[in-house]
C-alpha cells in the first residue's frame, strides 16, 4: 500500500460508536505513522470540532502495546499477554477454521456464533461478519445493546429512525438535550448549540438525572429521577392544553388523537409530576412554559434516557411534545434521535442477505451472560453456543450480568477466537487471538444518526506488524470454511463499489473525493410535513405496541409514566446510572494514558447528604451492590443529583476494580419492552462504607 513520505492532512471519518461520525483531517506523516487529528474544517456538521479523545488518537494507533501479530493461547484463560505464544496467520486462520467446524459437526451449525457490534461503525468492517453467519448458518444476534429501546419508543410515534437535521440546531430559540450528554459524548452538538446562544439568544434546557458538563452549561437542567422522564413529558403536554399552547390545528391534521391525549394528561398536572420525578413543581411549570410558547424548539433524544426497562415509553413520551406544540412545522424545530432511514442503502453484499435463513435462531447479544451458561429459554432450544468468534467488542466487561459472562467464558468446552486491536480482558479469554487494524488502516464508508453525512474513507496508514482487517479474515476464514458468497471474492473497495451502485447512490470514487455525501431530505420531509411515516401518515399520540414489538403487555398506549423500572426499596435505597465518561468511550481509549490520567479511578458520585448520614468521606471506599453482586470503589461527594440517585461514569475495565469486577456486573440482563434492550441506567442497589 504505496503512500506519499511527504507529510500532508488525509480526509477520513471518525468511527466510533457515537452519533456524530465526525468527518476528520489525519496529519499523515509517513507510511506508518500519523500526527495531529482535527476535526474536517469544510464539513458542516462536524465544524472543525472533535472531542478530545479521538484529538488524541495517535495516542492509540501508535500504542505500545497493540496487537501485532497472531496468538495462541497456551496459558490459563485470563492470564495475560504471558499466556499466549505467536503463530502465524495460516496457523492461526486454520485453527480456527478447524475449531468452528469441529464445533458444528457436533452439534450442528447453531453452536457456532459471530458476535459482533460496534468497534468500528464501518458497514464493511462491521457488517461483513453477517455474510460469514448467514451463509454457515451460524446463529444469528439480535442487536439489543445499544439504540434497541430509544429506537422503538421513537418508532412508535413517528414510524421510523427519521427526524430534523441536526444543523437546524443553530434556528433554534429553545434547545432541549434529553438523555443525553453531548459534552461527553457528541460534542458537536454543543457547536451547534452555541451557535444558536450566540445568534439567537437561545436558551438551553437539559434534562439528565445529574448535573453533566452539559448541564453546567444549561439555562435550566431538569435533574429528575432516573426512569421518570414520561412523567415529566405528561406534565408539559398537560400545561399547552391548559394554558392554550397546544397547536390544535397541527394536532387535528397530523396526530391521531389529539383529543384522547388531552383527556389523557389533564389529571397529570406538574404536582403530579413532581412526585414522581422528584423535581420541584415550579422547575415543571418553568419548563412547560419554555417549551410550550417556543415554536423554534428542538429536542435533541439521546440514548441514556432509554436504557430502562420503561424506555420505550418514556421515548415515545418525549417525542410528543413537539406534535403538540407543532413545533415540526418551523425550520429549528421538531426533535431528533436518529436520522439511519435517509440513507437508502441496499447491503445485500456485504451482509450476505440473500443467504438469511430466519429459521435460524436469533441470540440477544445482551444476554450473552445466560447463554453461555446455557439458559435453556436463551439457547431457544437449540445446542449450547461452544464456539464464539468475535470482532468489535469487548463483552468480558461491556454486557449485563458480568458474573454469568465471566463464568461462561471459563467453560473448558467453549473454543473462543477473537480479532482485536488490544488485549482486552474478553481478547485474555481467547484461545486463539488474532491482530486487528484501526479505522486509519483500512477502507470503509459510514453513515451517522446524528447527521446526513454518508462518508466514504481510504486506509490512511499502512497497517502496523501483521495486522489485518476485519474483511480479511471473514473472506480467509470462509475459503477455510467453505463458505461460498460472491462478496467473499470482493476487495473492500469492490464492496464499497458494489454497495453504492446497487443503493442509487454516485460512484464510490466520486464520494470519496468529494468526501462525503448530503443526504438530507427536503424540508417537508424531514419536518414530516407530508404525513409521518406511519401507515395513516399520523404521528401517533396512541402508541400501537404490538406493531413495534411481541412483548408489550402491560405497556401504556398514550404517553404515561409506566413503572416497570427497578425500583428502590429498603434493601436497595438507591437507584445507580452508568453514564459515559469523557474521555473512554465504552470501553476505547481506557488503554491511552490521557484518557486514564483524565478519568483517575472508577468513583460513585454520591449526594453529600448520604455520606454524612453514612459516616463517609470524600474519596472514601466504599461498597455497592444488589442480588447480581457487588464491587469496591471510590466515592465522589457530588451534589448535582438527588439524594437516591448515584452515578457512575465510563466502563472501566474489570482490572481497574479492586477485585476484578466491572459496573456492569450489578446490571440485570432483562430484556426492555417491547422488543428488547439492555437497561444500564435501571439498577436499583445498596451502598455501604467498604469493610
Amino acid at each position: 500500500m504505496p503512500f506519499d513520505a511527504k507529510p500532508e492532512f488525509v480526509h477520513t471519518t471518525c468511527p466510533h460508536d457515537c452519533p456524530s461520525t465526525c468527518a476528520l483531517e489525519v496529519e499523515r506523516l509517513d507510511a506508518r505513522t500519523i500526527g495531529k487529528v482535527r476535526g474536517a474544517r469544510d464539513n458542516p456538521y462536524t465544524a472543525g470540532v472533535i472531542c478530545s479523545k479521538v484529538a488524541r488518537y495517535a495516542e492509540r494507533v501508535h500504542h505500545p502495546d497493540r496487537l501485532m501479530r497472531p496468538l495462541r493461547r497456551v496459558g490459563e484463560r485470563g492470564c495475560g499477554i504471558d499466556g499466549f505464544q505467536p503463530i502465524s496467520w495460516d496457523d492461526a486462520l486454520d485453527e480456527i477454521a478447524e475449531a468452528l467446524l469441529k464445533a458444528e459437526q457436533q452439534f450442528g451449525p447453531e453452536t457456532v456464533w459471530p458476535y459482533y457490534y460496534a468497534g468500528t461503525m464501518g458497514h464493511v468492517q462491521r457488517d461483513g461478519i453477517h455474510r460469514l453467519r448467514h451463509v454457515k448458518k451460524y446463529s444469528r444476534q439480535y442487536d439489543t445493546i445499544c439504540t434497541m429501546l430509544a429506537e422503538s419508543g421513537w418508532k412508535a410515534g413517528v414510524g421510523d429512525k427519521a427526524g430534523v437535521d441536526s444543523r437546524e440546531i443553530e434556528h433554534s430559540d429553545v434547545v432541549v438535550v434529553w438523555g443525553c450528554n453531548p459534552v461527553n459524548t457528541q460534542v458537536n452538538v454543543m457547536t451547534h448549540i452555541a451557535r444558536a446562544k450566540k445568534t439567537r439568544g437561545a436558551k438551553l434546557v437539559v434534562v439528565d438525572p445529574y448535573r453533566t458538563g452539559t448541564a453546567e452549561q444549561a439555562d435550566l437542567h431538569l435533574g429528575l429521577k432516573p426512569g421518570t422522564d414520561a412523567a415529566l413529558a405528561c406534565a408539559v403536554m398537560h400545561c399547552a392544553f391548559r394554558d392554550g399552547d397546544a397547536d390544535r390545528d397541527y394536532m387535528a391534521k397530523y396526530t391521531d388523537d389529539p383529543a384522547g391525549l388531552e383527556a389523557h394528561v389533564k389529571p397529570r398536572d406538574p404536582a403530579w409530576a413532581s412526585e414522581i420525578t422528584g423535581l420541584a413543581v415550579g422547575q415543571i411549570e418553568a419548563f412547560a412554559q419554555l417549551y410550550n410558547s417556543t415554536k423554534r424548539s428542538f429536542i435533541r433524544i439521546g440514548y441514556g434516557f432509554s436504557r430502562s426497562r420503561n424506555g420505550a415509553t418514556n421515548v415515545h413520551a418525549a417525542s410528543c411534545l413537539p406534535a403538540v406544540t407543532g413545533a415540526w412545522q418551523v425550520e429549528g424545530g421538531g426533535a431528533l434521535w436518529g436520522n439511519g432511514a435517509i440513507y437508502h442503502l441496499d447491503k445485500t453484499m456485504i451482509e450476505g442477505s440473500d443467504a438469511l435463513d430466519r429459521s435460524v435462531r436469533k441470540l440477544d447479544q445482551s444476554r450473552i451472560g445466560p447463554v453461555l451458561v446455557n439458559d435453556p429459554s436463551d439457547l431457544q432450544g437449540g445446542p449450547p453456543v461452544t464456539a464464539l468468534f468475535i470482532q468489535n467488542t469487548n463483552p468480558m466487561v461491556v454486557a449485563p450480568e458480568l458474573v454469568k459472562v465471566h463464568d461462561g467464558f471459563r467453560r473448558a468446552d467453549l473454543f473462543v477466537a477473537v480479532h482485536e486491536q488490544f488485549l482486552t480482558e474478553t481478547a485474555q479469554m481467547a484461545d486463539i487471538l488474532i491482530p486487528a487494524t484501526s479505522f486509519l488502516e483500512h477502507d470503509d464508508y459510514y453513515t451517522a444518526s446524528g447527521h446526513t453525512f454518508l462518508q466514504i474513507t481510504k486506509a490512511v496508514i499502512e497497517p502496523p506488524g501483521e495486522c489485518r482487517s476485519n474483511h480479511q479474515v471473514i473472506c480467509a476464514l470462509a475459503k477455510r470454511l467453505g463458505a461460498e458468497h460472491p462478496g467473499f471474492e470482493m476487495t473492500e473497495w469492490e464492496l464499497i463499489e458494489r454497495t453504492f451502485k446497487d443503493s442509487g447512490h454516485p460512484p464510490a470514487e466520486q464520494v470519496w473525493a468529494d468526501h462525503w455525501l448530503d443526504c438530507s431530505e427536503p424540508f417537508e420531509k424531514m419536518h414530516f410535513l407530508d404525513g409521518f411515516p406511519q401507515p395513516d401518515g399520523k404521528f401517533r399520540f396512541r402508541a400501537i405496541w404490538s406493531d413495534v414489538g411481541r412483548d408489550h403487555e402491560g405497556m401504556p398506549g398514550l404517553p404515561d409514566y409506566w413503572e416497570s423500572i427497578d425500583q428502590i426499596d429498603e434493601r436497595h435505597p438507591f437507584r445507580l446510572v452508568a453514564a459515559p465518561a469523557r474521555t473512554f468511550l465504552n470501553t476505547s481509549f481506557t488503554e491511552t494514558p490521557g484518557s486514564q490520567k483524565r478519568e483517575r479511578r472508577p468513583t460513585v458520585m454520591t449526594h453529600p447528604d448520604v455520606l454524612a448520614k453514612l459516616g463517609l468521606a470524600d474519596g472514601d471506599r466504599v461498597r455497592i451492590g444488589n442480588e447480581q453482586a457487588s464491587i469496591l470503589l471510590h466515592v465522589e461527594s457530588f451534589d448535582g443529583l438527588q439524594p437516591d440517585v448515584l452515578i457512575v461514569e465510563s466502563i472501566w475495565p474489570n482490572h481497574a476494580f479492586e477485585e476484578g469486577l466491572s459496573i456492569n456486573a450489578l446490571v440485570s440482563a432483562d430484556p426492555g419492552k417491547p422488543r428488547g434492550g439492555a437497561v444500564f441506567h435501571d439498577t436499583a442497589v445498596w451502598l455501604r462504607p467498604a469493610n
